[in-house]
Parts: C-alpha cells; structure tokens; sequence
C-alpha cells in the first residue's frame, strides 16, 4: 500500500492507495469517522461498493445510513444537493456525523459540497471508484456543483478527512470511464512533469491492460504531484490554477453541450489539445511536440477535435465564465514550453479562434 500525505494549510490528511482496500476498510477509517455516518453514492456505484461500506461500519459500530443519487454529470446539481440535506435531516445529523463519499467524482464533488455547508461544515471522507476521481477530484478539496450557466461555478474549499483509493474498484470501471480518467493523468506530465510524459508514452499498453502494479505507481505520482501544488497553494490563488490545463476549453464544451454529450476527461482531452496547440501558435510548442501530445491521448482512446456543430464564437463565450477570469480578463494555462505550464492573460481573441479551429475535422 502506498500512503501519501497533503500537508494542507487547513489541515494534513492522508491518502492510502492499494488493491482490495476496501476488503479491509474499518481498519483504515477508524480514526476518521464520527458516531454517525452517512454513505452518499449513486445508483451504478451502491450495488458493488455500498455493502462493503456498511459492513466496516457495522464493524466499527457506527450508526449510518445510505444516500443513492442518480448516476451522471447532469445530477451533479442543486436537485441532488437538496437531497442529501434532506437525508442528512430526516436521520437527524449532527456535526459529529461522517459523509463518506463512495464514487466518483460527481459523487466526490456534491458529497463534499454536502459537507462544506451542512451545519457550517462536517467531515467527509473520501472513496473514489473511478480513476478521474482516484487521481484528481478526491484530492485537494475541491467542491461543488454545475450550474446550467457553466461548471463548478457553485461551492467551496473543505478538505477530507483522508482519501481511500482501492485500485481493484478499476476492475468495474468501463473502458470510457477508464479513458476519461486517463485525461487528467496525461494532464499532469503536460502542467510540469515532462518524465512522467515519457513514461506514460513507454508504458501505455501496459497501463491499457490494467497492470496492477502500473496502475498503483501512476495514481501515487498523479497524487503526490497534486499534494504537492495543494500544499503550496491550497485555495488556487496562484500555482494550483495550473491544475486546470485544458480546462476553461473543455469546461466551456461541456457547458455548451448541456454535460451529456462527453465524460469530463473527455472534453478535458480536446481543451488540452487546444491549449497545447495554441503553444504552437505562440511559438513555444514544437509541432512535433502537440503531434505527441494528440497521439498519447489517442493511444488511451480519447478524443481530439472539436466537433462542428459548436461554433467558436459559442466557446469563446461561454469560456468568459471561467472562475480564472479576472477582471473581465481571460486567464488560460498554457505551455510555457512542452511540459512546463503557466498562466496567460490577454492572449488575443483571434489567437484562441485559431486554436480552436485548428484542432477541428
């Protein structure tokens, strides 16, 4: 088993990552659950996870009961909020009460959002099943929920108790779910980690197997890069926005397409080869370079172009809602060099246009 720590600012918390955690599960929760938990999931996630859940529970002792919420980004609204209040009142919580968060990271993102504002603030605990949320959401205490106008423009900041990531709930993970999830590993070799680009180039069949072993070591790199930017930065003021490559272009895609037509790492995949290849329009990405950076993605079967019937000008638009606008002013992470990330201000509007219509069919 690998553990991790995030020495946040609010507080540390650590991260267990290994195969068949949950097998074993009251031992590693004991220190962080209160007299009272409650288990928010979702309809897909409950029939394979929940009862492993409860019976470490009933191990402890712990009062506890269930909250099942319709499966997809679509639910991840203020509906699905309200009931978890709901649930949370009607079984009388109180702010000794437990949210464990057993999914992804829709489930992750509205359970913690639960948490950061029933009763002030509860503590959550973290269990993601999908890789997306194994590698980045469950981490680093990001919350919230969509609204129509644009994603995760409604929550807050509110750390976990600890993460638990069980490798083995890969096992059920459907081949797009993988792939969406793959988006935001390769994202963290683009921000800054060039060796870690190579080695998901070297080993992209293996990781495509589901090697366990491979698994394990490229969700502990992907973890501790993001402990280490949420420790030094944990309410994204500066040096975590780079977390957000490829982002505000594919937040904007699933905004415009109302979160049905791709999976979150899916239009993270195309916003991040538009972004590598507005670095080539700037002179700071090689062609070569942005051809490699499509191809790893393909490799992991996710997909690259804009599709034409969302227009430009929609994008643009739309991107205005991005939560790094300042001023009125778009702010973008960009490749400052292949690998190496940080934020633009100002980059001319007809720029991105070329951007976005470069990497069209």
């Amino acid at each position: 088993m690998h553990t991790l720590t995030v020495a946040a600012p609010s507080h540390s918390y650590p991260i267990f990552i290994g195969q068949n955690l949950l097998a074993g599960l009251a031992g590693h929760i004991r220190p962080y659950i209160g007299k009272k938990a409650a288990v928010i999931t979702n309809e897909t996630v409950a029939p394979l996870y929940l009862a492993a859940v409860q019976t470490a529970l009933d191990e402890l002792g712990t009062e506890h009961f269930a909250v099942i919420l319709p499966d997809g980004e679509q639910f991840k609204n203020w509906q699905s909020l309200n009931h978890i209040y709901d649930k949370l009142l009607e079984n009388r919580a109180e702010r000794g009460t437990t949210l464990i968060a057993l999914g992804g990271g829709v489930i992750g993102d509205t359970a913690g959002f639960a948490a950061a504002t029933y009763q002030r603030g509860v503590a959550v605990l973290q269990i993601p099943t999908t890789l997306l949320a194994q590698v980045d959401s469950s981490v680093g205490g990001k919350t919230g929920v969509n609204h129509p106008q644009g994603k995760n423009l409604i929550g807050a900041f509110h750390q976990p108790q600890a993460v638990l990531i069980d490798t083995a709930t890969l096992a059920t993970l459907p081949p797009r779910e993988f792939a969406a999830g793959m988006a935001e590993v390769v994202k963290y070799g683009l921000i800054n980690d060039p060796g870690f680009f190579a080695w998901l180039e070297a080993n992209r069949d293996g990781i495509r197997a589901h090697d366990p072993a491979l698994l394990a070591e490229m969700i502990a790199h992907c973890c501790a890069n993001k402990a280490a930017i949420v420790a030094a930065d944990e309410r994204e003021q500066g040096e975590r926005a780079l977390l957000n490559y490829g982002h505000t272009f594919g937040h904007a895609l699933e905004a415009l397409t109302h979160y049905n037509r791709w999976k979150h790492g899916e239009a993270v995949a195309i916003g991040s080869i538009i972004a590598t290849r507005l670095g080539v329009i700037l002179g700071r990405v090689s062609a070569a370079d942005a051809a490699r950076t499509a191809a790893l993605f393909a490799a992991f079967d996710l997909p690259a172009t804009v599709p034409a019937d969302i227009t430009t000008a929609a994008i643009l638009d739309k991107m205005q809602l991005d939560k790094k606008t300042r001023g009125g002013t778009l702010r973008l992470v960009l490749p400052q060099h292949f690998c190496a990330s940080g934020i633009d201000s100002g980059v001319p509007a007809a720029t991105i246009r070329a951007a976005i219509d470069a990497c069209r069919t």
